[in-house]
């Protein structure tokens, strides 16, 4: 399909982007690389009457290091954080997760911020982002403020972004000692994650765990963190038996979802089979 008319922009700053966005808040969409969007918009599921392109605004497009961070500007593509060798070597499951993603196409036109802002429960992302306990830059009228990963997904396709805030950076910290997989039960049509279950774990000398988190998507209407299951194996030595048992937990105090891709009770068992999977992957990296 064709999408219905609107009327373009293409600022050239932040600043420039925040004041159009002010100005056409109540029926206006941000552009980043599109793959999100796009679709929406040719299935007029999406009729903005405005359209804010922030893909010409370089200052947004980079992965760096700062003291024991990363920074990520939210226009760096899936395919710069999957092939960044900084993030490789400092932060690996960002760069397992985006690996996943999609096709070629879409890993070199999608932009992490895009991905993150759009919220979708069934996104691979946010589970990897939730895992390494990153933050998010939202920037608007009133300035900049940094959100915790835990705190940013609300619910369907719904961020804790305001009406007049862009998503600019995201920020991670440096864990060049953990052990990390991103695990998924895809849809065979878009590759989005019926269920994706992402790992960072830390071992001590003795082998005992001494760190893990674990994000989940696909499961609920957001993105969350597998607490149950980390309280269960934090401080364990990792045996098989228990794994399996803390991984009953993956579902623990949500509502999964029921759709054309799974019952309930289908994608409770996929939780459970790909958290044990996910730990293991983790533990043999």
């Amino acid at each position: 399909m064709i999408p219905a008319s609107f009327e373009y922009f293409a600022p050239g700053s932040v600043k420039e982007a925040i004041e159009m966005l002010s100005t056409y808040r109540d029926d206006v969409k941000l552009l980043a690389g599109g793959q999100s969007l796009v679709p929406l918009m040719k299935l007029r599921l999406a009729k903005p009457t405005y359209v804010i392109d922030l893909s010409r605004i370089a200052d947004l497009n980079y992965i760096r290091p700062e003291d024991d961070t990363i920074r990520i500007g939210a226009l760096a593509t899936h395919a710069q954080v999957e092939q960044s060798e900084l993030l490789k070597r400092d932060c690996p499951l960002l760069s397992q997760t985006a690996a996943t993603i999609g096709d070629v196409q879409v890993r070199n036109q999608g932009t992490i911020g895009g991905s993150l802002a759009h919220a979708d429960p069934a996104g691979d992302l946010p589970a990897a982002i939730l895992a390494v306990e990153a933050e998010m830059k939202a920037s608007g009228p009133s300035g900049e403020r940094w959100i915790k990963a835990e705190d940013f997904f609300v619910g369907f396709l719904t961020s804790c972004l305001q009406p007049d805030e862009i998503l600019t950076e995201i920020k991670v910290p440096a864990s060049r000692g953990s052990k990390t997989a991103y695990l998924k039960a895809a849809q065979r049509a878009s590759g989005f994650a019926v269920v994706g279950v992402a790992v960072r774990l830390e071992l001590g000398k003795d082998g005992l765990c001494e760190e893990i988190a674990i994000g989940v998507t696909g499961v609920a209407d957001k993105a969350y963190r597998a607490t149950s299951v980390e309280k269960i194996l934090k401080g364990s030595s990792l045996e098989a038996a228990l794994v399996q048992r803390a991984a009953a937990e993956a579902t623990r105090g949500v509502d999964p979802l029921e759709d054309i891709n799974g019952s309930k009770d289908y994608r409770s068992h996929l939780a459970r089979v790909y958290t044990v999977r996910a730990i293991q992957a983790a533990m043999a990296s």
